[in-house]
């Protein structure tokens, strides 16, 4: 599968990338994509997140702690102010927000190592703003308003464990397949 050209952070000047773009046509469904990825996460990824205020980078975070079993009662919301909010489920969530982190100076005293190379899952929103040798291996996701609740969702890979998770993803597109005609052992010509 070639990457989508329409990605454009510079992160992604990388050899091999496997990409895959969605449309979400409500929170319900952005959230859905958000749960889907945190239940296939083991421990130890990062995943950057970027698109413009309002796109549905939080709402998609929240579905990733459903994913991760974060309890219910926990109050997932942007750390735009606190810049780091953790959460415990069967894998520590690290939300992380770069939009008000304006030097590396600044990015050091938030200690990001400790949380990217741990064993739980880093979420980055504004990861663009991350420095581009910070990490050498994590899956982009670009989020692009389409008008209405429509969202464009854009997952790309950057390393081999990426590209698994990414291909997995792919595999589950279709949230009812009981529905499609896959699903009922038919198959689809194209």
């Amino acid at each position: 599968m070639e990457p989508d050209p329409r990605i454009q952070n510079s992160k992604l000047k990388i050899q091999h990338s496997t990409a895959f773009s969605t449309v979400s046509r409500s929170a319900a469904q952005t959230r859905a994509w958000g749960k889907k990825l945190g239940r296939l996460l083991r421990g130890g990824e990062i995943i950057g997140l970027s698109g413009e205020l309002g796109s549905g980078k939080t709402c998609f975070v929240r579905g990733m702690a459903e994913g991760l079993q974060v309890a219910k009662e926990a109050w997932i919301r942007s750390p735009t102010f606190t810049l780091i909010n953790e959460y415990d489920g069967r894998l520590p969530l690290y939300h992380i927000d770069l939009y008000r982190v304006g030097s590396r100076k600044e990015m050091e005293e938030l200690n990001l190592r400790e949380y990217l190379f741990s064993d739980g899952v880093s979420v980055i929103e504004w990861f663009e703003h991350l420095p581009e040798d910070e990490v050498d291996e994590w899956l982009q996701i670009d989020f692009e308003h389409g008008g209405g609740n429509r969202r464009k969702l854009i997952f790309a890979a950057h390393g081999e464990r990426y590209e698994e998770i990414t291909e997995r993803l792919m595999v589950r597109r279709n949230p009812h397949p009981s529905l499609s005609l896959e699903g009922r052992g038919l198959k689809v010509r194209d």
